[in-house]
């Protein structure tokens, strides 16, 4: 590797509960194998997901600096976890498109896509083209949208 590649920042990308990081892994090896202290990280991140319900899946972009100095930034929740809890699932069908495993109404839908819409990659798209997205969710995992 070389020096210049050393010297630039390094980016972990984690689905993480909330409130429920530990040092075990996914968290402690990846951070581990970039030099950083896992306790740490684990401690700010479940103080600053505690207002969020525990267990709820996390994305985390956490950016390790050459000094294994770092900072992290938390997204909102997968669409899949929104639908599969409005549509009152566990999981999604063994054959997607061929199953329904539940429905979900088109308010649900516009619900999810608000709470999406404050994720920084999707902030320059129309609430009606996040909804899109979320219906395609649904429908991969077996879920139909009613009106």
């Amino acid at each position: 590797m070389s020096k210049a590649a050393a010297a630039r920042a390094q980016v972990v990308r984690i689905l993480i509960g909330a409130g429920k990081a530990a040092p075990t892994p996914p968290v402690g090896p990846a951070l581990g194998a970039r030099g950083v202290k896992s306790m740490d990280f684990c401690k700010e991140f479940n103080a600053r997901t505690a207002h969020i319900e525990p267990g709820v899946p996390t994305p985390t972009l956490i950016t390790v600096q050459p000094d294994r100095t770092f900072t992290f930034v938390t997204k909102t929740p997968p669409a899949s976890y929104f639908i599969k809890k409005a549509a009152g699932i566990d999981k999604g069908p063994g054959r997607p498109g061929h199953e329904i495993t539940g429905t979900i109404s088109l308010k649900h839908v516009y619900e999810i896509a608000k709470i999406k819409s404050t994720d920084e990659h999707v902030k320059h798209l129309s609430l009606e083209a996040i909804a899109r997205t979320i219906v395609g969710s649904a429908r991969s995992l077996g879920v139909q949208v009613v009106p």
